[in-house]
C-alpha cells in the first residue's frame, strides 16, 4: 500500500427517489445502478468503487429507507439500516426539489443511533432557485448535528467533484480493496438483471407497480454469430400484468429486450443476443422461499 492512501466504504441513504442510483452512476462514470423516476427501484446493495491514484471509496447505495408494506420492503430496510453500521461515513441525501417529508423524519430517528460522520447531501438543485435552499438548510439543521451540508446535481454533476474530494480528506489510510478496473462488486448476471428490470419499470410506467423480479436463466457465450446468449424471465405477480409486458403482438417486450440489449453491449463491450420471457408467480413478495430464489438472502429478510 502506498504510503498516505485512503480508502472507506460510504453508504447513501434517503427517502426512495432522491437520486441515489443517479449519484452513484455519475460518480463512477458509467452504469451500474438502475434508475427510474419510480420510487424503491434499488433492492439490493449497490457497491461502486471508485479508485484514484491516491484514494479508493466504496459507495453503498441503499434501498430507498421507508416503512415496509412487505416481505421483500422488511428484506429492504434490512440491508439499508445494517449498511449504517459497516461504513465510515454516510451521505443522507434529499430532494431539493420535494424538501422535507416524513419519511425523513423516519431516517433522522434512526441516525440518533450512528456514531459515524453523516453528511447531507441536498440533490437536485438545478430544479429549483438558488434562494430556496437557504431555509431547507436551516430546517435540516435543526434536526440533526451533520457533518457537512453539501449541496449538488448528480444529473448536471454540480458540486459532485466538490463533494468527492471532501470526502477523501476525511478517509483513514487503507488498503485498496478492489483492483483499480473494478467499478462494482456485483457479478455481471446481477447487472444484466437490473438492466432488464429497468426497462421494464420505464416502459410500463403506473401500470405496473413494484411486482417485477427478472431472473437470469441462461448466458452462454456459444451463441448464433458470435453474440452472447442471455436468456432472462420477467417476473410478474398476475396475469394481467403479463399481459401488459408482453403488449399487443409482443411490442412491448421487444422494447424492453430492444433497450436492455443496448444497454448491456454497452456494459459487455460485446453482441448480445437477448432472448425474454414472461413468467408469473403469484404473491411473490411475500414468499421467502421465492425471495431467496430471485437472489434475495434468508439472512436479510
Amino acid at each position: 500500500m502506498d504510503k498516505g492512501f485512503k480508502s472507506g466504504f460510504i453508504a447513501i441513504i434517503g427517502r426512495p427517489n432522491v437520486g441515489k442510483s443517479t449519484f452513484m452512476n455519475r460518480v463512477i462514470g458509467q452504469k451500474i445502478a438502475i434508475m427510474s423516476d419510480k420510487a424503491q427501484t434499488t433492492r439490493n446493495k449497490i457497491q461502486g468503487v471508485l479508485t484514484e491514484d491516491d484514494s479508493q471509496i466504496v459507495f453503498i447505495d441503499t434501498p430507498g429507507i421507508h416503512k415496509p408494506k412487505h416481505k421483500l420492503g422488511d428484506f429492504m430496510m434490512k440491508i439499508a439500516e445494517n449498511s449504517l453500521n459497516e461504513v465510515d461515513a454516510i451521505l443522507f441525501m434529499i430532494n431539493a426539489e420535494e424538501g422535507y417529508g416524513r419519511g425523513d423524519q423516519f431516517i433522522i430517528e434512526r441516525l440518533q443511533h450512528v456514531k459515524q460522520p453523516v453528511y447531507l447531501i441536498i440533490n437536485k438543485i438545478d430544479q429549483v432557485e438558488p434562494d430556496a435552499l437557504l431555509p431547507l438548510i436551516q430546517q435540516y439543521n435543526k434536526m440533526y448535528e451533520f457533518e457537512e451540508i453539501v449541496p449538488i446535481s448528480a444529473l448536471e454533476g454540480n458540486n459532485v467533484d466538490h463533494l468527492l474530494e471532501l470526502l477523501k480528506t476525511k478517509l483513514p489510510e487503507g488498503p485498496q480493496y478492489y483492483p483499480a478496473d473494478q467499478v462494482t462488486d456485483h457479478p455481471e448476471r446481477f447487472i444484466i438483471s437490473e438492466l432488464i428490470r429497468e426497462k421494464a419499470l420505464h416502459l410500463t410506467r403506473e401500470e405496473i407497480p413494484h411486482s417485477i423480479a427478472v431472473v437470469i436463466e441462461k448466458i452462454d457465450p456459444r451463441g448464433e454469430e458470435d453474440k452472447l446468449l442471455i436468456q432472462a424471465s420477467i417476473i410478474v405477480e398476475r396475469k394481467s400484468q403479463k399481459g401488459i409486458v408482453i403488449g399487443k403482438q409482443g411490442t412491448m417486450l421487444k422494447e424492453i429486450g430492444k433497450r436492455a440489449r443496448r444497454d448491456i453491449e454497452s456494459l459487455l463491450g460485446s453482441k448480445v443476443y437477448l432472448e425474454l420471457w414472461v413468467k408469473v408467480q403469484e404473491n411473490w413478495r411475500n414468499k421467502p422461499h421465492q425471495l431467496q430464489e430471485f437472489g434475495f438472502k434468508r439472512d436479510e429478510y
